[in-house]
């Protein structure tokens, strides 16, 4: 009895956190290029169960009896990076990618800098006449003149005299999200596919309808462990209270 309370109760847990994962979701519907997660689970390692209840010449003998899970657990959080609708803008500095890779942008943290990669295109010109993200990280380009990668700058050329710098990778589960829509990841490599189409932006893939049913499944499912709980712990009462007194 007490191993189903520890069973429920990992449910719920579990629950819990896939909650968070679609509130998570629905929350970026709206975010330019932001790709839907989810959240896998698996069950414990099944327990063999014995007893020594047989008795041969006058000995108790290990009997098994089978196995038992023990609940289910959080395995992974997995992002799906399919294509999102392309939206037409009216903004010069609005890009979007049809097909795979994702743009390069670079963080200084006051020590060093650091490249990361995205398929928000939604970007814009700072003071200082470099093309940034909203998190004013600078976009990355390759000088169609001179071949040079680095920030684009329009103080110093035209938007139109860059190539968006585009990359990919061919294992996109090394990729790891540190938010603000934004991705760290090694192996990169100049993207082959993707296309680059400006007065763009590229929407969520995120699936309102289906996020809905998976909230309301995982709300189900949790009030299902909370009842399971909730008839363990008056059985466990009446069995110290009333059969206990026996």
């Amino acid at each position: 009895m007490i191993r189903g309370l520890y069973t429920a109760v990992s449910g719920m847990i579990t629950q819990e956190a896939k909650q968070d994962v679609v509130t998570n979701n629905l929350a970026n519907v709206n975010t330019v290029g932001f790709k839907v997660e989810n959240l896998a689970t698996k069950s414990f390692n099944e327990v063999l169960l014995s007893n020594r209840d047989k008795i041969i010449n006058g000995k108790n003998i290990k009997v098994n009896i089978g196995t038992i899970n023990l609940g289910s657990k959080i395995d992974d959080v997995a992002t799906s990076f399919t294509q999102g609708t392309l939206d037409k803008t009216d903004k010069e500095t609005d890009f979007a990618i049809n097909g795979r890779g994702f743009f390069v942008v670079e963080r200084n943290n006051g020590i060093n800098t650091e490249r990361y990669y995205t398929r928000d295109g939604h970007f814009h010109v700072n003071s200082q006449g470099f093309l940034v993200n909203d998190n004013g990280d600078n976009v990355i380009g390759i000088n169609a003149g001179t071949g040079q990668e680095g920030p684009i700058n329009i103080n110093v050329n035209r938007l139109d005299q860059f190539n968006m710098m585009l990359v990919d990778f061919q294992d996109y589960n090394s990729l790891t999200k540190i938010g603000d829509n934004i991705y760290s990841g090694e192996g990169q490599q100049i993207a082959a596919n993707g296309e680059i189409r400006q007065y763009s932006l590229e929407k969520s893939n995120v699936n309102v309808t289906r996020e809905m049913i998976e909230m309301m499944t995982v709300m189900r499912t949790f009030e299902t462990n909370q009842k399971i709980i909730q008839s363990l712990d008056e059985t466990l009462g009446k069995a110290a209270n009333e059969i206990g007194r026996v």
